[in-house]
């Protein structure tokens, strides 16, 4: 490709997100951006990650808005098949069109080049670069090898709700009566809709297009996936089946896969592209944790509306999926707690067991409760059991719009425990 062509669509791509800043609200995202931005000066490549249209491209943007920087967008039919010889040429571009001071580099979707690692490697010697990328892999090969403390990546998720609300243009007021209600009404439409920005704009329909872009150009494409309709099968299953028990053998006898590794991959890559979030069951016995059924969350309630047939029916279980993102969430963002959840012999389960270092810091119980006599005896009779075996004292039930304790067990309404995220004064990232 020749730089003349490489400087069009660069210029195309620039005049497209300078507009979106111009026409557009852009809503301020609730993450530790002064870390962000220091990652960049030392060592110098900061590598975005998350699920396809979750805001990573903008996020780029925001952060060196006003500096001196080159943009290329690698997911544009125009540079699809460009080769890592053509990167240099790509860099020579930047040249021509910004100076030869240029200090900053984003390159926004890069892993839809092959090869592209050294190019990177070598960037980083004179630039402070972002790298953006659909896939948790995208680190894994050649740039890890050469980039060993030399870089930070930091995984971005669809909208919070603080930032959903934003959006709408509520500013929240716990005290309030009215505000109250209207940030329960938003929470119905956050639910249903979900946190990718598009989805706002363009309707319920772009969050379909945002789930099959996924399924085929992060993974049928990128993996070579020769039985399309099994794995789409197995993502679908998943996917409707949030919030529930899975395992690779059950997968495979639903399908027609004869091997049960082949259903381990694809799960693998249903994951590394974001759209599903397994959880593991625990145990202290590292051998049972691997054995166990994990638990299947879907990266947005608003794909699980377009997907999922029992959406409507399970309000609990969507509930209990959008806990699931929050705290997979919060642990990117703030450096939170590990997720896994617990179930006994019995079949006592307890939601979440969250866990710092060795300890057990929480569990978590989620509930479609609007009272305290909505709460069912066997949610409570499961934490208590689970706080016996784990040694955890620190007991919640997250309700619908249920507020009080019930013994040492603390309920809280969702709104608000997704309105109180932990601060940033403790958290820093790692290279």
């Amino acid at each position: 490709m020749d730089i003349e062509e490489i400087k069009k669509i660069i210029i195309d791509q620039r005049e497209e997100i300078d507009d979106t800043f111009k026409k557009k609200i852009i809503i301020n995202r609730e993450i530790p951006k002064e870390e962000l931005l220091k990652s960049l000066e030392h060592p110098n490549i900061l590598a975005l990650l998350g699920v396809r249209r979750c805001g990573k491209s903008m996020l780029s943007h925001m952060l060196i808005r006003g500096r001196k920087y080159g943009y290329i967008n690698f997911d544009d039919e125009r540079v699809f098949g460009i080769e890592v010889e053509d990167l240099n040429n790509v860099l020579q571009a930047f040249y021509e069109l910004y100076g030869t001071d240029l200090e900053y580099l984003i390159l926004d979707e890069i892993q839809n080049v092959p090869g592209w690692e050294l190019f990177a490697n070598r960037l980083r010697r004179t630039k402070m670069v972002i790298l953006t990328g659909s896939n948790a892999k995208l680190l894994s090969g050649e740039l890890a090898t050469h980039l060993t403390g030399r870089y930070v990546d930091f995984t971005l998720y669809p909208f919070c709700f603080k930032e959903f609300l934003e959006l709408k243009g509520v500013k929240p007021d716990i005290y309030s009566t009215k505000s109250i209600a209207e940030i329960k009404n938003t929470l119905r439409e956050y639910i249903k809709i979900g946190g990718f920005p598009e989805a706002h704009i363009f309707g319920k329909g772009m969050t379909t297009r945002i789930y099959e872009d996924i399924i085929h150009k992060d993974i049928i494409s990128r993996y070579r996936i020769k039985n399309k309709k099994t794995f789409s099968d197995i993502a679908r299953y998943l996917i409707s089946n949030f919030s529930s028990e899975f395992t690779f053998s059950k997968l495979k006898n639903i399908t027609d896969t004869k091997n049960v590794h082949t259903v381990k991959n694809y799960v693998e890559y249903l994951e590394s592209s974001y759209l599903i979030l397994p959880v593991k069951r625990f145990t202290f016995k590292l051998k049972e944790q691997m054995l166990a059924p994990r638990k299947v969350y879907c990266i947005d309630t608003g794909i699980i509306n377009s997907i999922a047939f029992k959406f409507s029916e399970d309000i609990g279980k969507v509930m209990e999926n959008l806990v699931a993102i929050e705290l997979h969430r919060r642990k990117s963002y703030y450096g939170a707690a590990e997720v896994y959840y617990w179930k006994d012999h019995q079949q006592k389960e307890v939601d979440f067991v969250l866990k710092e270092g060795d300890a057990i810091k929480e569990l978590i119980q989620v509930s479609y409760a609007s009272s305290e006599n909505d709460i069912e005896e066997r949610e409570i009779t499961a934490l208590l059991k689970a706080s016996e075996e784990l040694n955890c004292g620190n007991l919640s039930i997250i309700t619908w719009d249920y507020e009080g304790d019930i013994g040492n067990i603390k309920c809280l309404p969702l709104w608000k425990w997704l309105l109180m995220a932990p601060d940033f004064s403790n958290y820093s990232l790692k290279s």
